[in-house]
């Protein structure tokens, strides 16, 4: 008797290490694989990557994502290559430089986000056409980068000649709306939650949205060094899996649900006003249904670079997109 009393006893003691197992949160923050990420600025307009932080899918993947804004993708590049993060958030055209500029360990893109522009036009009458824009001043951030180029090809898309505005180059990305604040220019292209802020503080409407005419193309996406890549592919893919399950949660919920979900990456946001852009930006149908790179979507930001005159000619898709994820 006391032999089967031992016996049940031992059995019990392992069925609960077992159980244990089982029960024992997998994901203790000490113990996940984290990964500085870049990202170029910091909007609703990428709510899908703050719903996979706040939902935890990145947890359930072992990921710790250390975000660090990094204002410009120039300057994002600039610290991926120099290993400062691991990986870059910001329009790919910066890795296109880089390999045609004959970097060897250059950025491949494993994933995206975005499939159009995410920027507002702000002026100050909301009766727009966009023929108003000829004879005006437009601050559009730094030439050469996905902001700008989108919105010459929206004026294409318009019927206006870009020669015809005043096209403002000058002033850094994280300085748009303050400089239009302080009287700068007559129009400025902005992300959200940026334009509605000055919109809602009373310097200006939002009066257009140039993803309508900019066209398709991967124009948020993820990049990392080849290396990097090369020695931590089963990372990234995780990182894509979680990323997935951010996009999907986006498409399949109500703006309000998705409001609410990232309402902790914008405190100074009302949830009203997160819905109201996060309801924009669907209905502009801003984001990729999975972080799959079609080649089509590639060749049409080359063609938008090649059309700029920025490099001689294409950069091999093969070698820059490396798609982590399944279509």
């Amino acid at each position: 008797m006391k032999k089967l009393l031992i016996s049940i006893g031992g059995l019990l003691v392992v069925c609960l290490v077992v159980l244990g197992l089982f029960l024992w949160p997998k994901n203790k923050d000490n113990k996940l694989d984290t990964i500085k990420l870049a990202e170029v600025t910091h909007s609703a307009f990428y709510a899908p990557l703050y719903v996979a932080i706040e939902n935890g899918y990145f947890k359930e993947e072992n990921i710790n994502i250390d975000l660090i804004l990094t204002s410009g993708a120039d300057k994002v590049a600039a610290a991926v290559l120099s290993n400062d993060v691991n990986v870059g958030f910001a329009g790919p055209e910066s890795a296109i430089y880089v390999y045609a500029g004959g970097e060897e360990d250059y950025l491949v893109t494993f994933a995206g986000l975005t499939k159009r522009d995410g920027q507002f036009i702000i002026g100050k009458d909301e009766n727009f056409d966009w023929k108003d824009l000829e004879g005006k001043e437009v601050l559009v951030g730094r030439l050469g980068g996905m902001p700008a180029l989108n919105f010459l090809n929206a004026l294409k898309n318009a019927g206006v000649d870009a020669n015809k505005v005043n096209l403002n180059y000058s002033v850094e990305f994280a300085a748009l709306s303050g400089s239009y604040i302080a009287g700068m220019g007559d129009f400025v292209n902005l992300f959200e939650p940026n334009a509605t802020k000055l919109e809602s503080e009373g310097f200006g409407k939002v009066v257009a949205s140039i993803g309508e005419l900019s066209g398709e193309m991967p124009y948020t996406a993820f990049y990392a060094r080849k290396s990097y890549l090369e020695n931590h592919k089963d990372l990234l893919e995780r990182f894509n899996k979680a990323l997935n399950k951010g996009l999907e949660y986006t498409k399949t919920h109500t703006a309000r649900e998705v409001a609410k979900v990232i309402l902790p990456e914008f405190p100074d946001t009302s949830l009203d006003s997160l819905e109201t852009i996060v309801k924009r930006y669907g209905e502009s149908d801003s984001w990729l249904d999975t972080t799959f790179i079609k080649e089509e979507y590639f060749n049409n930001l080359q063609d938008l670079i090649l059309e700029n005159k920025l490099i001689e000619e294409k950069v091999p898709y093969n070698k820059l997109i490396n798609n982590l994820s399944h279509e």
